[in-house]
């Protein structure tokens, strides 16, 4: 089976496009070595991918006819320990840093909003 349609199929990329654009990015690596969409992954492989600063080391158990739910395709590949404990500590060091943000509004206030922020700032004096 292709690395790409395998790596769309494991539910790791929404499409075999963004699944292929990220092994011709160098994002995917097949048994430690870049590769191309097109080469063939077989049960046992090794497979290293990097998406949205987190990184899986896996390795292949089972290869799928066809996509399927997401709670099945976690059974098309081993992660190793050292990976997912890596992968946890990356995944809660992004939410401290995305809380301890302030929030972001998508542009300045409006007219309605500016009464209500000097009708709530009036309310507290």
């Amino acid at each position: 089976m292709r690395l790409d349609k395998w790596l769309w199929a494991a539910r790791f990329f929404k499409t075999r496009a963004m699944a292929a654009e990220a092994v011709e990015g160098g994002k995917v690596h097949l048994n430690g070595q870049r590769t191309k969409p097109g080469k063939d992954v077989r049960i046992g492989s090794r497979i290293q991918v990097s998406k949205g600063g987190l990184e899986w080391d896996i390795e292949v158990a089972e290869l799928p006819r066809q996509r399927r739910p997401a709670s099945e395709a976690v059974g098309f590949y081993v992660e190793s320990d050292p990976s997912r404990e890596r992968r946890e500590r990356a995944v809660e060091a992004l939410r401290a840093a995305r809380e301890a943000q302030p929030l972001q509004t998508a542009s300045k206030p409006n007219k309605r909003d500016r009464r209500l922020i000097h009708r709530f700032k009036q309310e507290g004096q």
